[in-house]
Parts: structure tokens; sequence; C-alpha cells
């Protein structure tokens, strides 16, 4: 197969995409602001086939499977990874939050505050545990398949994949039906991706348009902190985690360097979620492992948010200068966990979760989040980044637990990226 030439890859474009987006944003911002519908249209096109490639993925991966305890026993130990690192990473934002003190010195007065965050409030305010759970529940059936709401395909998907197996004898024509359609149904997101550099361009353009680099000098302190806090997160916590499960983080981030790059430049990490499912499966962890473990912990194992959650949060206390005892800040860590549960699949769920999480801690007015509204765009890519990055090292993890991952297969995904890349386009 003839190798492609560098201008031809699609990491390369999409890098490209994004530093025009960022020029044209900040020398044209009038005319950046108006390049927000090839953003929010890539974006749109992606969650189309969204659905269809979880419910694929998942009930093959259960039908195929003989013993349904491993399904069971999959949930169990990737809940246990998500809520262990879930909490290291609200933990270490934390720490980092109380030794920089990034929101020291600014002195605000809180009566001085103004902004509108009243939709976030909202939003927060109807985000019970209970409300929550029965949003798992889908209208119908099939539902699930033209909507958003990707718990709710999780249910279908598992409820379908048990009743394959349970009725293999009778049900052996539409496992090999759905195993035809997911041919078509990856192509598609192939041909999709060929718009990803268009997608990061507009969304870029947009963001650099509206808000301006500007806006972020004044906060610089509070991003730099949380940009580098993830990095040590990523790089440390998450490495270590890879290196004794016997792969790279560094080589599994240039496995998924299109789909990182694409995050970057979009903000959503929904936009990589089909292509980050295709090229785990392809590097030798299993199906029903893959489905199960990525979607679920694009919903349960927001690394990235849960760190922007505790740092964000001590920023506006010390902006405003509100004292935190230790006792306020275990109990903010504890709200935080909670909050950070049940706005899963809530979008803007970083904003969402912060405002519920403030909402319950009084010493911390939610006026406050106003301090961060302007650059919080500018924290999205990289909440969205380390979400994606730790969602991916807990599904090789996971598979490995459970000795479904072909490790060798994986090392020469890591060791031949490209490759591999080329393979998944023919």
């Amino acid at each position: 197969m003839k190798a492609k030439k560098f201008y031809q890859q699609l990491y390369f474009q999409v890098i490209i995409a994004i530093t025009a987006g960022i020029l044209l944003g900040r020398f044209y911002p009038e005319l950046g602001e108006k390049m927000k519908p090839l953003g929010d249209g890539f974006i749109k096109l992606v969650k189309m086939i969204i659905a269809p490639v979880i419910f694929i993925t998942l009930t093959l991966g259960i039908a195929h499977m003989t013993d349904l305890k491993k399904v069971g026993r999959i949930a169990i130990k990737a809940m246990i990874y998500f809520f262990t690192f879930s909490t290291l990473a609200l933990i270490i934002g934390l720490i980092v939050g109380n030794l920089l003190q990034p929101g020291h010195g600014l002195n605000i007065d809180p009566a001085t505050l103004s902004g509108d965050v009243s939709q976030y409030q909202q939003k927060a305010h109807d985000t019970t545990l209970t409300g929550f759970m029965m949003n798992i529940i889908p209208e119908t059936l099939f539902s699930p398949l033209v909507g958003e709401n990707i718990l709710q395909v999780l249910l279908v998907a598992i409820l379908m994949g048990v009743a394959l197996v349970l009725t293999k004898e009778k049900s052996q024509k539409v496992t090999d039906f759905l195993q035809d359609l997911s041919t078509p149904i990856f192509k598609i997101v192939h041909m999709l991706m060929k718009l990803a550099p268009i997608g990061a361009f507009g969304a870029m353009a947009f963001t650099i348009g509206k808000y301006g680099l500007h806006s972020v000098l004044n906060l610089i302190f509070l991003v730099g902190t949380f940009y580098i806090t993830s990095i040590l997160f990523v790089v440390l916590v998450l490495g270590a985690v890879a290196w004794y499960n016997g792969f790279s983080i560094f080589k599994l981030m240039f496995y998924l360097k299109e789909e990182l790059l694409l995050v970057l430049g979009t903000s959503s990490s929904e936009s990589a979620l089909p292509g980050i499912m295709e090229k785990l499966e392809k590097a030798g962890c299993s199906r029903a492992i893959v489905g199960l473990v990525v979607p679920t912990g694009y919903s349960f194992n927001l690394d990235g948010t849960n760190i922007y959650m505790t740092l964000a949060s001590l920023f506006i206390a010390q902006a405003l200068n509100i004292h935190l005892p230790l006792d306020k800040q275990l109990m903010l860590l504890l709200v935080a966990m909670l909050s950070s549960k049940g706005a899963a699949g809530v979008t803007g769920a970083g904003f969402v979760t912060l405002a519920a999480t403030l909402a319950v801690v009084p010493e911390i007015p939610i006026a406050g989040m106003t301090l961060i509204l302007g650059i919080d765009k500018f924290m999205s890519e990289c909440r969205a980044l380390t979400n994606v990055i730790g969602n991916s090292v807990a599904t090789v993890v996971v598979a490995n637990w459970e000795n479904q991952l072909d490790k060798t297969q994986l090392q020469y995904c890591l060791d031949h990226p490209t490759e591999i890349e080329k393979k998944l386009e023919v």
C-alpha cells in the first residue's frame, strides 16, 4: 500500500486548519465568528453516527460472548476504575489549587459580580439523582438510536446483546445482519472524518473571533495552572497506569493523534468517539470491552472535568477572599464527586457540574462563576482532551484485567500507527 504524503495525512490537515482558524479569528474576528456553522455542522454530523456505532459495537460484543457473567464483571471493574481515577483527579485539583492559589491577590468584591449564569444554575437544579436514573430509560426500544443520550443507547445495546445470547439459535440472522451493517456504518465514519479539518477550522475561528486571545490574558495563571495540572495527571498518573499495564501513554496518544487533534480543534470529546472506538478495537481490545467502557467512560470517567471543578471552585473562593477550611474543602470534594456523576450526559457538563457543586457549598457564591465564564471556552479543550485520553487508557486497562487484550496486536498498532491508519481507511 502506497504511503501517503505528509500533507495528505488527516492530522496534518487538522493542524493546518486549527492554525488558520486562530489566525482568522485573531485578525478578522467578525469573519471568524461567522465560521461557527462549520464547526457546529461537523459536530452534528458526528453526533448523527454516534448512537449506531455504540449500539452495533456493544451489541455485537456481548452477542459474541458466551458467558454473560463476564459482561457484569466488566461493568463492575470499569466502574471501580472510573470512581478511583475520577476521585484522584478531584484530589489533585484540590492540592494544586491550594499550593499555587491562582485566584490569590485578585481581591474581588462579590457585590460587584455581574454576568448571566442562570442557564447553568437551572440545569444544575434540574439534575437530581432520581431524574438522572429515570433519564436512562428511553421512551421506546429504538428511540435512543435517533437521540443523543449515550446512556440510553448503552442500556438498549446491553439488553439487545443479552437477548441475542439467550436466543442464539434463533437469532443468528440478526447477529449476522448487525455484523454486516457495521461495515457501512464505519465507512460513514471514515467519510465524515474527511471533513474534520473544515470543522476544526470553523470552531477555532469562532472561538478566537468571539472571545479573543486578550480575554484569556487576565486569567492566564488559572488557565496555565489547569493545563499544567492536566498534563501532569496524564503523564504521571495515567502514564504510570499505562506502564504498569505494559504500554506507553505517549505511544497511545500518538496512535490516537487524529482523534486528539480533532478534540482540540472542536472542543468536543464526542467528535472523536467513533474513531476512538474503532482504533481501540483495532489495537487488540475486545469489542465488548470497547463498546461498554468507552461510552460509559464518556459519562462517568471525566478526569479533566474533575480537575477543572475543584481548581475552579478554589480559584473563585481565593479571588473573592473567601477562606475555605479543610473540612469545607473536603465537603467540596464529596459534593463534586456526586455532581460530576449526576450531570453525566448533560450538554456543557463542565460548567453545569461546577454550578451544582457551588450550589451545595454556600460559602462560595454561584455568581463567582462569572469570573471564569469568559475563559471557560479556553479550558474546555483541555478538559475534553484529558477526558478522552483517560477513557482510552481505561479501556485498554480493563481489557487487560479481563484478559481480553491482544498485547501483541496492541504493541504492533502502537509501533506502527501510520500503517494502521491506512488499513482503517480502506
